[in-house]
């Protein structure tokens, strides 16, 4: 039942945005993008500038990011992204154990796991990214289309000879 409720709530929202199909759809895939990388204190903050640089919905842009990004699917694209970018940078599995607790090691393990998982990030965000955009764009003009009233008058009799 809870999730019968969100996805309708997410209906609900996504049928009321405002606008263009392709600025509904550029906000959408922008709040998809950073909503897939591993930049979780900086969401928000980045959506919006994103959105007020290149004038797209800002609204779609956080429902994208809200869909995408949840306690469910952040522990599992972190994993992918840390293996993916691993594996492209070639590096090797990474054990975590200190020699010292001092901060200078902390941080150097952070690097470590930071540096696979922004680049395993990055190129996992472009592959969801271009779908969101494009599904977007067809649902909203898909939606639009069949809410669409004819432009002529009800009362007025169209002339077949035209």
């Amino acid at each position: 039942m809870f999730f019968r409720e969100k996805i309708g709530e997410f209906y609900r929202r996504f049928i009321s945005l405002k606008g263009e199909p392709g600025n509904i759809a550029a906000g959408m895939a922008i709040g998809v993008f950073i909503g897939v990388t591993p930049t979780i204190p900086f969401h928000t903050v980045a959506i919006i500038f994103l959105c007020l640089l290149f004038r797209q919905n800002l609204t779609a842009a956080l429902l994208g990011a809200t869909c995408i990004s949840n306690p469910v699917t952040i522990p599992l694209f972190y994993v992918a992204q840390y293996e993916l970018g691993r594996s492209l940078l070639n590096h090797d599995p990474l054990t975590v154990a200190f020699s010292d607790y001092s901060l200078r090691s902390i941080l150097e393990l952070g690097w470590h796991i930071l540096y696979p998982l922004q680049v395993g990030g990055f190129l996992m965000a472009v592959v969801f990214t271009v779908p969101a955009y494009f599904l977007t764009y067809r649902a909203v003009s898909a939606l639009r289309s069949k809410h669409v009233e004819p432009t002529g008058d009800p009362g007025e009799a169209s002339d077949p000879s035209a």
